[in-house]
């Protein structure tokens, strides 16, 4: 879990999105799609979804990952789900297995965060990792090229208690949006490479790497 400070909310890079506003699947697939490198030619795209199913404000990564798990993606591979969760304790190991799986890795990561009330529902995407554990003061390896972040609760006092009293309800709707738009994101990125190829005749812009 990601602790929304104060630096990350100034960041001019940083897009917010309401996660029930009308378009924001949309928003947020052509967010993605902007921050992605201009070729990602031998680089796959992975998805790291952080989190546990142990504690409701915490559950947004794996959620996300699960979601993901069962639909036919051709270009991001997804890691952390709510079988196979990735959290404090397995964390670096995990991110150890994703670079020796995949060749120079372009990594999005996926984390529930803490933030002012004001900003309880609103999803971030912004360059740069993400902090894990930070929320709850623990010391993990930043994760990520660009991060998305669901903000679940408000910080400032007794944050571990306030993950464990968070609704499930609004967690599963941001969830939602950000799968769903992971998902359009994959089928944008089919599109591009079908006309690359079908204008170019030559190798295609995304080739994932061989599992």
């Amino acid at each position: 879990m990601n602790l929304k400070s104060n630096f990350f909310e100034n960041r001019g890079s940083n897009l917010r999105i309401a996660h029930d506003e009308a378009n924001a699947e949309k928003e947020l697939t052509l967010a993605l799609h902007a921050h992605l490198p201009t070729s990602l030619i031998f680089r796959p795209v992975v998805i790291v979804c952080i989190g546990t199913d142990r504690s409701t404000g915490d559950s947004l990564g794996p959620l996300v990952g699960t979601k993901l798990q069962d639909k036919t993606l051709h270009h991001v591979h997804v890691y952390g789900t709510l079988d196979e969760p990735i959290h404090a304790v397995n964390l670096e190991e995990k991110l150890a297995f994703i670079n020796q799986k995949h060749l120079n890795p372009f990594i999005i990561a996926i984390d529930a965060c803490l933030g002012r009330l004001k900003s309880v529902g609103q999803i971030t995407i912004g360059e740069g990792p993400v902090m894990p554990g930070a929320g709850v003061k623990k010391d993990l390896p930043p994760v990520g090229d660009i991060h998305i972040t669901g903000i679940v609760n408000v910080s400032g006092f007794m944050e571990f208690f306030v993950l464990q009293n968070t609704r499930l309800s609004l967690v599963m709707k941001i969830a939602k949006v950000i799968a769903y738009s992971i998902e359009e994101l994959d089928k944008l990125m089919e599109r591009k490479n079908i006309l690359s190829s079908s204008s170019n005749n030559q190798e295609p812009p995304f080739i994932q790497a061989q599992d």
